[in-house]
C-alpha cells in the first residue's frame, strides 16, 4: 500500500520507470548532465553538455536519458541537433523499439511537444531511424494530438520518406496525400519531391514536376534548379544540366554563385576537379565574385585526386584573396597531407587551424603525430601532444600513452 501511494506522488516519466522496471527507482537525470556539480544548468548549457555526451555515448537506455536530462525542445538549432545525433546513434545499435516508444514517451508527458514543430520533426526521426510505418502512423493520427495535417507536416513526411530512401512513397505521398487530407502542397513540396527523384536517380522525372509547378502559380526558385543539376551531373547528364540553365533563364532565376558552386561541387564529386577549376575561370572573367565554399569545393576536389600541389596552391590563394576557409577545409587538407606524407606542410595548416579552435578528429591527429615523430620532427610531435591533451582531457590517458611513446624514441 505504501509503495502505491509513493507512485501516484512520482512525477509522469518516474510512473513510466516504475512500471516498466516493476520497482521503485527515481530518477535525478540533472545529475547526467553535471555529475561533478550541483549547480543547476541553463537550457543552453543543458543542451551543450547533451551534445558532448552523446557525441561518444554508447549505451541506449543512457542516450535517453541524456535527452531527458538536457529537456530538449525543436524551438533551438542545439536541441534539433542533439535529437538527430541521439536517433543516428541509436538507430545504429538497432534500438528501434526504444526510439518509438522515446518518442511516444515525449508526445504523452511533455505538454509543450505537442505541436506543429515537434510533430513534424518526430516524422522526420522515424524516417531517419527507417521507422517509416511509425512515421505514417504519427501523420495519420495528428488530429488527435490536437494538431491538423498541414504542408509543413506533409514535407516532413516526404523527406522523411526520403531519409529511409522509400522514394516509392514519397512519389505516393506526393501524389495521393494532398488530395485525401486537404493539404494545398507548396514550394518545399515540390522542392522536396524533386530531391527525391534526382536522389533515386530518376532527376528528369523532376521536369514534369517543374510544369505542375508553373501550372500552379507556384515558381521555381534556385534551390529547385541547384537540386536537379546536382542529381543530373550525379547522372552524368550533362546536356541536360544545359538545359537546366537555359529553364533558369526562361524563367527568370538569377544563376547566381549558389548555382555555381553546385555546379563545381557535382564535377568535383565526378573527379573532375579541373574541370570545375575552369568553371571558377569563366566566373571570375564573368566579373562574378567565388565565395570561400567555392575554393573548399575544389580544395576537397584535388585532394580526393590525389593533387595535392594544386589544393595547397588554391588553398594559398583562397587564404591571399581573404576568403576564409571553414573547418572541414582545413580537416580535408590536413588528412590527405598526412596520408600522403607531407607531415611538415600538414603541421603549418594544423597550427592555423588549431588558432581558431577547430580541431582535427582523433585519427588525423594521431597520424600526424606518428608522422613528425618518424620524421625526426620529435620535438613538434611532443609540443602538440601537449596542446591536445590541454584542449581534450577525456583522451588523456591516450595521449599520455603516445607521448610515452615519444619520449622512448628520443631515449633511443
Amino acid at each position: 500500500m505504501a509503495s502505491i501511494i509513493k507512485l501516484r506522488q512520482l512525477n509522469t516519466f518516474d510512473r513510466l520507470h516504475f512500471t516498466s522496471s516493476h520497482h521503485f527507482q527515481p530518477r535525478h537525470f540533472s545529475s547526467i548532465l553535471n555529475p561533478d556539480s550541483n549547480t543547476p544548468l541553463s537550457s543552453k548549457d543543458k543542451s551543450r553538455a547533451a551534445l558532448t555526451l552523446l557525441k561518444t555515448e554508447k549505451n541506449p537506455q543512457r542516450i535517453t536519458e541524456i535527452c531527458r536530462a538536457a529537456s530538449l525542445t525543436p524551438e533551438s538549432h542545439l536541441d534539433r541537433l542533439a535529437f538527430s545525433i541521439a536517433i543516428s546513434k541509436l538507430t545504429g545499435l538497432k534500438y528501434f523499439d526504444g526510439i518509438h516508444n522515446f518518442i511516444q514517451e515525449l508526445l504523452q508527458t511533455r505538454p509543450d511537444l505537442k505541436n506543429e514543430k515537434f510533430i513534424a520533426h518526430a516524422i522526420i526521426y522515424y524516417g531517419q531511424a527507417g521507422l517509416l510505418d511509425h512515421a505514417f502512423q504519427l501523420f495519420d493520427k495528428m488530429p488527435q494530438l490536437g494538431v491538423d495535417q498541414n504542408a509543413k507536416s506533409l514535407n516532413a513526411l516526404l523527406f522523411s520518406c526520403m531519409l529511409a530512401k522509400r522514394y516509392d512513397e514519397a512519389k505516393r505521398v506526393y501524389l495521393e496525400f494532398p488530395g485525401r487530407y486537404g493539404v494545398k502542397i507548396n514550394l518545399d513540396t515540390y522542392n522536396t519531391v524533386i530531391k527525391s527523384f534526382c536522389e533515386s536517380g530518376l532527376s528528369g522525372s523532376s521536369f514534369s514536376v517543374i510544369a505542375e509547378m508553373v501550372r500552379k502559380n507556384c515558381k521555381p526558385n534556385a534551390t529547385t534548379f541547384g537540386t536537379l543539376i546536382a542529381g543530373f551531373y550525379k547522372e552524368e547528364k550533362f546536356e541536360e544540366v544545359g538545359k537546366v540553365l537555359e529553364m533558369m533563364r526562361k524563367y527568370e532565376v538569377p544563376i547566381g554563385i549558389a548555382t555555381y558552386n553546385t555546379r563545381i561541387q557535382s564535377l568535383c564529386k565526378l573527379k573532375k576537379t579541373e574541370e570545375a577549376n575552369e568553371l571558377l575561370d569563366g566566373l571570375l572573367l564573368s566579373g562574378m565574385k567565388p565565395n570561400s565554399v567555392t575554393y573548399c569545393h575544389l580544395i576537397h576536389g584535388y585532394c580526393k585526386e590525389g593533387k595535392l600541389d594544386e589544393a595547397k596552391n588554391l588553398f594559398n590563394k583562397m587564404i591571399n584573396s581573404g576568403f576564409k576557409p571553414n573547418s572541414d577545409c582545413y580537416f580535408t587538407l590536413i588528412s590527405y597531407m598526412c596520408k600522403a606524407g607531407d607531415f611538415e606542410a600538414a603541421l603549418t595548416v594544423c597550427k592555423q587551424s588549431m588558432e581558431k579552435d577547430w580541431v582535427p578528429n582523433f585519427s588525423t591527429m594521431k597520424l600526424l603525430v606518428a608522422g613528425l615523430a618518424n620524421s625526426s620532427k620529435v620535438q613538434e610531435a611532443r609540443e602538440l601532444v601537449e596542446q591536445i591533451k590541454e584542449r581534450f582531457p577525456k583522451n588523456l590517458q591516450t595521449w599520455n600513452e603516445i607521448e610515452e611513446h615519444l619520449s622512448k624514441s628520443v631515449d633511443t
